[in-house]
């Protein structure tokens, strides 16, 4: 009773005691929430109708199709230019997608899986002359040749024991079709809504018939023209309320869907000295000389880090640097060229020609592959199996015994040539195939197994080259780095007011450069590698700020910059030095045909006109639909064209014409029609053509209404 007592008198405190813990707890959790929200947030790499794509799902798409485009040009990797080019084009598509979705849910529109049959029993889509599913023989997409696959590949991944490398194929091939199934599916919806958008637009025989004479009635004039540039621009007054009226009426030019910013910034690249050029023409003149004497020159081109790799096998010209391929055809086989410097890619190169052949391009080929306790029971297994091939057994058959197809597969040069490394079984396995006859069986030890390999087909003999190519940069010291950083260094922290940097830059004998409309869409900072961080800071500073010193590039660039501008999504206002310069001309240009048209008031013919100081020339061939070149102004005037289609031979402009480099009166001369038989049908087509082309901006319209935020700039 007496803890009950004591617990009472102390009930308020307790109270509150508990009230804060209970505060504290929910507090806890809520920043904690607001902490993983943000976290999430930083994942988004962008979003599309209010759906946000997180980093993981993007980089798994961007996966996806690199690993289609290694396929189709039989690379390893993709270097870096193409990877932005792969971003680009998978961030483009998934927008599209997402937009025809959910245009398409809307009006109830999919693609069944009995019209993707169809198109595959069809076969003529593009898209599908790129698998390996073409028949050889026809050249056409072979949809029992994808079914077979399907099945085998289903077969070998149920099955424990399959051949790890074979299986690794199969699933290279099963995830390149798959994303060919993926994209046809997506083709195919977008085709649906467009040939639904597309089914809107009528025509009907009155139309036809104005399109046909806007067409083929042809005029011809006598046209007196009075160009803007005959005035001096100094001679015009312009005033702020002219230019305030004129941005109000042409405001919707100054629409800026996305926020962009613009810079100024100092950009250094380190370069060479002459002591860096001449250690470097020292150290190649020993290359020369090892490489000149060398039987085998894989040690000499290892060691000397060239940026070409040396396979030693027969390759394309492709496969070489474009200078490099440039001296080929030139060279005996056996010789070393000079050392030579290509300016175009600021490099020092040496060539050895160790070989000319002529050899196929593409080879249709089968293995059997052989595997066993030891390289002798090995043997022993493939002799046999050659032995019975050669005595006309089925060699699929015998594959499936040892747990393979034994498909026809091809090979091209494209697949292995741009290899950065080639061991001794891919080359020997490349070389025979290369060089083995048609329908000869050929047994090749690799590893500790072996492989009997029958080659079926060879097409396209072209020159293929076995060279071996010391190409490296003419590149800086270290020394020399470090006294073009300390001295710019030196400069920025001089420097530390944006004015006074931007001031004083030429001083010091640096450039500052100007950069504008920068979007998150960019990959590069004026086209510099690595600039990722400085994109970032542009993107998250204020206006008049001084970056950090950035080391980026190919570790040969300094970089500082000045974020000059911020342009917000919206209308860019009459104070933008674009915008302004863009409204004074046109301002320019109304003044001045204010003042020409007045002098012009009261002439009714072109030998008044020119007494007024018009330029009179003869212009045929003038029809409605197509704007009329003026020689006299240098310009295309659509308005023109208009005016005369609407004035009757002989007549004399009923008033001065204003252009877009002129003010123009003028008499039709004559009025013909082209020989040319009217045809409805025909006609009336064109008119649903033409009103499609000026819907083809759909796209555009729903992208922008699809509120697209782009991030890709804070990941890649």
């Amino acid at each position: 009773m007496a803890a009950l007592g004591t617990i009472r008198k102390r009930g308020v405190i307790l109270v509150c005691i508990i009230s804060f813990g209970l505060f504290a707890f929910i507090a806890e959790e809520a920043f904690r929430s607001c902490d993983s929200a943000k976290n999430n947030e930083r994942q988004q790499i962008g979003e599309v109708l209010g759906e946000k794509i997180s980093v993981q799902d993007f980089q798994k798409l961007v996966d996806e199709y690199s690993e289609v485009i290694k396929m189709q040009q039989g690379q390893e990797n993709l270097p870096e230019e193409q990877m932005n080019q792969v971003k680009d084009m998978v961030w483009n598509t998934y927008i599209q997608n997402q937009i025809i979705a959910k245009e398409a849910s809307k009006l109830g529109l999919t693609v069944t899986d009995a019209e993707l049959q169809d198109i595959l029993k069809t076969g003529t889509n593009p898209m599908l002359q790129q698998t390996p599913f073409v028949n050889q023989q026809t050249g056409r997409f072979d949809a029992s040749s994808l079914q077979k696959f399907l099945a085998d590949y289903k077969a070998q991944k149920a099955n424990p024991s399959a051949n790890a490398q074979m299986m690794d194929q199969y699933t290279k091939i099963y995830n390149y079709w798959s994303f060919i199934e993926k994209t046809l599916r997506q083709q195919t919806l977008a085709q649906k809504y467009q040939a639904l958008l597309a089914g809107c637009f009528l025509s009907n025989p009155v139309e036809a018939k104005m399109a046909f004479k806007e067409e083929n009635e042809e005029s011809q004039i006598q046209l007196a023209a009075f160009p803007y540039s005959d005035i001096q621009d100094d001679k015009v007054k312009i005033s702020e309320s002219d230019l305030k009226a004129k941005y109000d009426e042409i405001k919707a030019r100054f629409k800026q869907p996305v926020e962009s910013r613009d810079i100024k910034f100092v950009d250094i690249e380190v370069q060479a000295s002459n002591a860096d050029r001449a250690a470097l023409n020292k150290e190649f003149a020993g290359y020369h000389s090892q490489l000149a004497a060398a039987a085998d020159p894989t040690e000499v081109v290892r060691k000397s880090a060239s940026t070409v790799a040396y396979l030693g096998i027969p390759v394309s010209k492709d496969a070489f640097p474009r200078d490099i391929a440039a001296q080929l055809d030139s060279m005996a086989v056996g010789s070393t060229s000079a050392v030579k410097a290509n300016a175009g890619d600021n490099t020092l190169n040496i060539v050895k020609l160790v070989a000319k052949q002529e050899l196929p391009d593409s080879v249709q080929y089968r293995v059997i592959q052989v595997a066993a306790n030891s390289v002798a029971e090995a043997k022993t297994k493939a002799d046999s199996i050659q032995g019975a091939i050669a005595g006309g057994a089925d060699f699929e058959a015998i594959a499936k015994k040892y747990g393979q197809t034994g498909d026809k597969a091809w090979m091209t040069t494209k697949q292995y040539e741009y290899a950065q490394s080639m061991d001794k079984d891919n080359k020997t396995f490349i070389n025979t195939l290369n060089t083995a006859a048609v329908n000869s069986l050929s047994q090749l030890q690799l590893g500790q197994g072996y492989v009997v390999l029958q080659v079926l087909d060879r097409k396209a003999m072209v020159s293929k080259y076995t060279a071996a190519v010391i190409k490296k940069p003419i590149d800086f010291s270290q020394g020399t780095y470090r006294t073009a950083y300390n001295k710019f260094s030196s400069f920025v922290s001089a420097n530390p007011k944006s004015e006074d940097l931007l001031k004083n830059a030429a001083k010091e004998g640096y450039k500052v450069q100007d950069l504008k409309d920068i979007t998150t869409s960019v990959h590069y900072v004026a086209n510099i590698h690595s600039t990722r961080e400085a994109l970032k800071w542009i993107f998250d500073s204020k206006e008049g700020e001084i970056s950090p010193l950035y080391e980026c590039g190919d570790n040969n660039h300094l970089l500082v910059v000045v974020l000059d501008k911020i342009h917000h999504i919206g209308y860019r206002d009459l104070n933008d030095a674009v915008v302004k310069e863009t409204v004074k001309a046109e301002v320019l240009k109304d003044k001045k045909a204010e003042m020409i048209e007045a002098k012009l008031n009261g002439v009714k013919n072109i030998a008044a006109a020119k007494a007024k100081g018009g330029k009179v020339s003869s212009v045929n061939q003038i029809t409605f639909a197509a704007p009329v070149f003026i020689a006299a102004t240098g310009a295309s005037e659509p308005a023109l064209s208009g005016a005369v289609a609407g004035t009757k031979k002989g007549a004399f402009s009923a008033h001065a014409v204003k252009g877009n480099a002129g003010v123009y009166l003028f008499q039709v001369t004559n009025k013909a029609n082209r020989p040319v038989k009217f045809d409805d049908k025909t006609y009336q087509q064109k008119c649903r053509q033409k009103a499609m082309q000026y819907a083809g901006n759909f796209m555009n319209e729903l992208y922008l209404n699809a509120h697209v935020v782009d991030n890709r700039y804070l990941f890649f």
